[in-house]
């Protein structure tokens, strides 16, 4: 799903930025760099952050590339596809049409109908400038005749993929493994594709073949705002109960892109700019286990593990059944 890009430009760094908070000092993601086992909890980005990533770089839309190489990295290779001076000949002196989002990728439209293809995973960024560390750069665009004058993708990690594909090959390798993106699902299509699973609600929600863009974090937002417990399997599920987490789906994540989504305390996500999102500010119950519930103010956040991840929710007022009379106020 596209949108409209904010209308506000302004300059950081020689890089164009468009509507993004003004990057904070690097330090703090170049000490990340030197930790890398901080927060594995913490599974980034998902679909509000990879959405800013777009947006942040659509000063690229327009610009001709110049050129492409894989910088020296001596840490784990990412995925990356075809090899560089293969991936370089075919994308040189190609104008960037448009830069469109899928689930959890961010695929960069060229004229002649190729797409490069970034998917983050875990730590990937997608970047205009200032990368947080030169160790970990897997990718730069260089352009011309535009408003930006490079594309990056670094990826900590190594766990993130990027893939020049034809415009036949798009509708195997990428779209035949996502569902419908979680900001256009409504509650049918979301009943119709996971209300016959024995699978537990949260666990469900996960699957991006089924719903793509919703990953662990705000699947447990959604959750708590639609009053439901995230063990509920998805069977018992009623009608209305579908309908509010269709409702909710799409009321947090356009939230949490209005916030340019959520930089946890592992500091891992930043957006194209090395900028933190704010997100994080408002989260209702992730990583807030044992705080007082904020609707219904009688329990203690929980915390349990659903399939090695962790789930966070209020005991009280997300039920199995029903809807907690809290959720008139919330």
């Amino acid at each position: 799903m596209a949108f409209a890009a904010p209308r506000i430009l302004w300059v950081v760094q020689g890089a164009i930025s468009v509507g993004l908070r003004k990057p904070s000092v690097g330090h703090f993601f170049r000490d990340l760099a030197r930790n890398p086992n901080r927060s594995n909890n913490h599974l980034m980005p998902e679909l509000p952050e990879v959405e800013t990533m777009r947006r942040g770089v659509l000063p690229i839309i327009g610009c001709r590339i110049r050129s492409a190489e894989r910088p020296p990295c001596p840490r784990r290779p990412i995925v990356f596809t075809p090899r560089i001076d293969a991936f370089d000949r075919r994308v040189r002196d190609q104008r960037i049409a448009d830069v469109i989002r899928r689930g959890k990728r961010v695929m960069v439209v060229l004229e002649d109908e190729q797409t490069i293809v970034m998917e983050p995973r875990m730590t990937g960024l997608v970047l205009l400038s200032d990368p947080p560390t030169t160790d970990h750069l897997r990718l730069r665009l260089n352009l011309s005749d535009g408003l930006a004058h490079q594309l990056l993708f670094w990826d900590r990690r190594g766990l993130g993929t990027v893939r020049l594909l034809k415009k036949s090959e798009i509708a195997t390798v990428v779209d035949a493994k996502l569902g419908v993106d979680a900001l256009s699902i409504t509650a049918d299509q979301l009943r119709d594709k996971l209300g016959k699973s024995r699978r537990a609600i949260k666990v469900a929600l996960l699957d991006q073949s089924a719903v793509a863009g919703i990953g662990n974090l705000y699947a447990a937002e959604i959750l708590f705002l639609a009053g439901i417990d995230p063990r509920t399997r998805c069977d018992q599920l009623t009608g209305p109960q579908w309908k509010r987490i269709q409702a909710c789906t799409s009321e947090v994540l356009l939230e949490a892109i209005r916030h340019e989504g959520s930089t946890l305390s592992d500091g891992t996500y930043r957006n194209a700019i090395n900028g933190e999102g704010s997100y994080q500010n408002y989260h209702r119950v992730y990583d807030r286990a044992d705080s007082t519930c904020s609707r219904c103010g009688l329990a203690a956040i929980s915390r349990i593990v659903q399939s090695q991840r962790s789930t966070f929710f209020c005991p009280v007022c997300q039920q199995k059944r029903g809807q907690h009379k809290s959720l008139a106020n919330g």
